[in-house]
């Protein structure tokens, strides 16, 4: 596995912008202002956390500068030593080492931050707490910093056609509400629209999260799996006949 070079990249996102284009028309200026937000906003490459510990305010201090583009307005909090101090107290981040934080606590601190966003703090924790047991630190047979890599190259790739699915949707409001004559109210509605049509495919994935969640990540589920192992291993073994 290998992060994308940077003219693989610029490629790729000179196609997406052509695309995009062919998609939208003239009078479209709204849409288009979306997107250049959408592609405005950055996020942590792999390989950007430094390669040494840190201390607390280097921790918060980097991802003010390294996630500013992702604030909604220019006094949002993105990481506050509370919240880091709180993370750790509920087992969603590992305790630093001599009040230092290594490169598997930054990208774990990543994680929290793309997971809080469309998740309650329970279901982050639940889905989080086996992640870092099983690979922070030494465990496990591939590292943290390797795991972000790879899904941060899955969801580059999943970027264009989510881009895409986005203008459809665009267009589609666009279209909706062509008999009201009153444009004040065509614009709102078309509007109303737009946003409906996001929150219900949000709605949808956040349900499919909930499911898997409940399924594979939480307490019953993990003690239903471990008591199924147990009868499992308690069960005598069948003879074979002659």
């Amino acid at each position: 596995m290998c992060v994308m070079a940077g003219s693989e990249e610029k490629s790729i996102t000179q196609a997406m912008t052509k695309s995009l284009k062919q998609m939208l028309s003239e009078d479209n200026a709204y849409m288009v202002s979306i997107l250049k937000k959408m592609k405005s906003t950055t996020y942590v490459q792999p390989g950007e956390v430094p390669n040494i510990d840190l201390y607390m305010d280097q921790v918060t201090k980097f991802m003010d500068e390294h996630l500013e583009s992702s604030k909604r307005r220019s006094d949002d909090k993105l990481l506050t030593k509370t919240m880091i101090n709180n993370y750790t107290k509920n087992n969603l981040l590992p305790s630093p080492n001599k009040k230092k934080y290594t490169k598997d606590h930054m990208y774990t601190l990543l994680f929290i931050y793309y997971l809080k966003n469309v998740m309650p703090m329970d279901d982050t924790q639940s889905v989080l707490k086996p992640l870092t047991d099983m690979f922070f630190g030494e465990q496990g047979s591939i590292d943290m910093e390797d795991i972000y890599k790879e899904i941060f190259d899955i969801e580059y790739g999943q970027s264009f056609s989510l881009t895409r699915d986005v203008v459809r949707k665009y267009n589609k409001s666009k279209e909706s509400f062509s008999e009201v004559e009153d444009q004040k109210e065509k614009d709102f509605l078309q509007a109303f629209t737009f946003i409906a049509m996001l929150c219900f495919d949000v709605y949808m994935k956040k349900t499919m999260i909930e499911k898997i969640i409940d399924d594979n990540f939480s307490l019953s589920s993990i003690m239903k799996a471990e008591t199924a192992d147990e009868e499992k291993k308690a069960k005598p073994a069948k003879k074979d006949k002659k």
